[in-house]
């Protein structure tokens, strides 16, 4: 979240010019970063506001997100185990191959559907419908983990196994 919030501040002080909170911000999400950009930038140069919004996220993430050796643990165990696992976030394809290019995530997941892969974002299921579907797996041999309310909603809308996880110091609705 740190990152996001940097980066969409960035932008919206550039192009804007004018302060963003965080909590302005976290309103905003529903759409990928390119959505939220092409919905509530006044000024009209998505393509070069985008731009920025991937230069800021690259530029520190390093020093925002920080590496979470349990959860990394977690799902090199899992799959070591010959788990299939999958990654639905509401975020766009191209942020999040640089979190998990600077997370060293690149060979965890079967499947990825981002924001980008999806006609209806979060609560709808259209994801997590998309990965079972790409992984062969029944909604009921899954279980999805979910840091946000929208990602709750998903899981029940999709009749998965959903459990609610608290990693993030800020609070997603």
């Amino acid at each position: 979240m740190p990152i996001c919030f940097y980066a969409f501040q960035a932008v919206f002080k550039e192009f804007d010019n004018i302060e963003v909170t965080s909590d302005e911000i976290q309103a905003m999400f529903g759409p990928s970063e390119t959505g939220i950009i092409k919905e509530n930038l006044i000024d009209s140069n998505y393509d070069q506001a985008i731009e920025l919004y991937y230069e800021k996220y690259s530029e520190k993430h390093q020093e925002l997100v920080s590496d979470n050796e349990k959860i990394n643990n977690l799902l090199v165990k899992l799959k070591n185990d010959s788990y299939k696992l999958g990654i639905v976030p509401g975020k766009a394809r191209r942020s999040l191959l640089i979190s998990l290019e600077c997370l060293n995530m690149n060979d965890l997941f079967d499947v990825i559907i981002t924001g980008d892969d999806v006609d209806t974002p979060k609560p709808h299921p259209e994801g997590i419908n998309k990965a079972l579907e790409h992984l062969n797996i029944k909604n009921t041999e899954a279980v999805f983990l979910g840091d946000s309310e929208a990602d709750i909603l998903v899981g029940f809308q999709a009749n998965v196994h959903t459990i609610g996880v608290q990693w993030l110091p800020i609070t997603r609705h």
